[in-house]
């Protein structure tokens, strides 16, 4: 063998030696990482298989996410559903409770219960999910409502729901007190009642029932309507009755009966059946007056404030809610649009005609999106704030002697709509139909885990190493190292001398 021979040999060793390293740190990484390889390329034939697996992976971890992300929303948004089906049965029954004697202190706690309840509804109504509102539809960056001093009492020159109540108030009364209705005697032996002008204040003859005998009964007819009772044919029958039907601003009725009697004086909602038709004529219409004036100061005033408040609440920024057409506001014969310069608007989410649930979505799976979104005026929520609002707004004074009446008339009436009728939306419907969306979320998070599982168990099969098999590579790479190192070691002690 020459001498240029075995530096041959010697540097052919040498870089054997460098490559047996460079598989050792190979094998260690792969014993450490279980991996076969720290590169794509260095996986082969397998790489794009093992890159398509890990997309999915990775989607898959991605909709998790947002899966989790939703369900921390939906969750607080049932919290908050449910609490305010709790306030509504709160309201309900201090509404029940009331009147509690004619001195108005059962309905002032009805109002104060309705006031704190209000506050809680608007509270919850602007909660938050980080930075996101969940109750304002698509403007998830600004609160669903405005506050409770500004609904009820205005801001500015922007007025609030008690000052709508009392404008309206003042219209459906009138000057007179009688619900626009003027009760004269146009002969003295005949009542007339008219409607005092064309418009939608006071109230509206429906209809008349007349059991009077001697009495000629017309109308009601014309617009604005009249009737007449005309007594010249004689006086009527004690226990003889005349039944008006009145229609109220909120859509309801009441009846008002007057009985004739021959006491004097005569009882409630009766008239004296005088010595002759003319006397009787005058006591019928003091008996109408009277009786027509307590119903205004009960029944009226109660419907009004709820026709108020239906006006105050439905309505968002692209709908102002109405208001009377006044100053003055006493004859006043029409609604005029308000202005979101001069009236308080009480929603300040997104509004828009499409369903609420769809102003939020978010794609769970590859297939499947849910929808989740809420807006605070949606008719059940609105029905809440409107109801607590009308009861927080209205004010019954305890010396007022009509006070036990007007409470009661005014509570019938909120219990009435806080007890959704079949076919309109309830607190319930909407946390149903979230119920869905996670129904939905936690079927498909169930899938992924189970894709998950399947995908991670073939990506191993293509990426990973078994430890038994890489611990026998490296045990034997460590005795070819160890007998090449011997043999360069021998090769590099060669010299002249010891060749000759």
């Amino acid at each position: 063998m020459s001498v240029s021979a075995i530096g041959a040999q010697s540097g052919l060793a040498i870089q054997q030696l460098v490559n047996m390293r460079k598989q050792f740190d190979d094998l260690q990484r792969q014993l450490t990482t279980g991996q076969k390889s720290a590169t794509y390329a260095g996986l082969g034939v397998d790489s794009g298989m093992t890159v398509s697996l890990n997309a999915q992976l990775s989607a898959v971890s991605g909709y998790d996410n947002t899966i989790d992300t939703v369900m921390t929303r939906i969750n607080l948004m049932n919290d908050a559903l449910g609490s305010m089906f709790d306030l509504s049965t709160a309201v309900k029954t201090a509404t029940a409770q009331v009147p509690n004697g004619a001195n108005g202190e059962g309905a002032a706690l009805a109002q104060q219960t309705g006031q704190s309840s209000l506050d809680q509804l608007l509270a919850l109504l602007n909660t938050q999910a980080g930075d996101r509102y969940l109750f304002s539809g698509r403007a998830t960056d600004q609160p669903a409502v405005e506050t409770l001093d500004h609904i009820l009492n205005g801001d500015g020159a922007r007025a609030g729901l008690k000052q709508l109540i009392s404008e309206r108030k003042q219209a459906d009364l009138g000057a007179s007190g009688l619900g626009r209705l003027v009760i004269s005697t146009p002969t003295a032996t005949s009542v007339q009642i008219d409607e005092d002008s064309i418009s939608p204040f006071g109230f509206k003859l429906a209809s008349v029932t007349s059991s009077l005998t001697n009495a000629t009964v017309t109308g009601p007819s014309g617009s604005p309507a009249s009737l007449t009772v005309d007594l010249s044919g004689g006086n009527p029958n004690n226990g003889d009755a005349i039944t008006l039907r009145l229609t109220l601003p909120d859509g309801s009725s009441e009846n008002l009966t007057l009985t004739a009697t021959t006491d004097s004086p005569p009882g409630a909602n009766q008239f004296t059946i005088g010595a002759t038709p003319a006397a009787t004529t005058a006591n019928l219409q003091a008996a109408l007056t009277s009786a027509v004036g307590k119903l205004a100061a009960t029944s009226l005033t109660a419907a009004s404030a709820v026709q108020a408040s239906n006006e105050f609440f439905n309505a968002d920024a692209g709908n102002p809610p109405l208001r009377v057409n006044g100053p003055p506001f006493d004859t006043a014969t029409s609604l005029v649009a308000g202005t979101t310069a001069n009236t308080v608007i009480w929603y300040t989410g997104e509004t828009g005609s499409d369903p609420a649930r769809s102003t939020a979505t978010a794609r769970i799976d590859q297939s499947l999106v849910v929808s989740y979104g809420a807006r605070a005026n949606e008719d059940a929520i609105r029905t809440l704030v409107q109801n607590f609002a009308t009861l927080a707004a209205v004010t019954i004074s305890p010396s007022d002697p009509n006070g036990a009446d007007l409470s009661a008339a005014l509570n019938q009436r909120l219990a009435a709509n806080l007890n959704a009728p079949a076919g309109t939306q309830t607190i319930t419907d909407i946390e149903t139909q979230l119920a869905s969306a996670q129904t939905s979320m936690n079927a498909a998070k169930s899938r992924h885990q189970q894709t998950t599982a399947t995908l991670s168990d073939f990506l191993q099969k293509l990426e990973g190493v078994s430890n038994e098999s890489v611990g026998a590579k490296i045990l034997a790479l460590q005795t070819r190292m160890q007998a090449s190192m011997q043999t360069t070691a021998l090769l590099f002690q060669t010299s002249l001398v010891k060749y000759l």
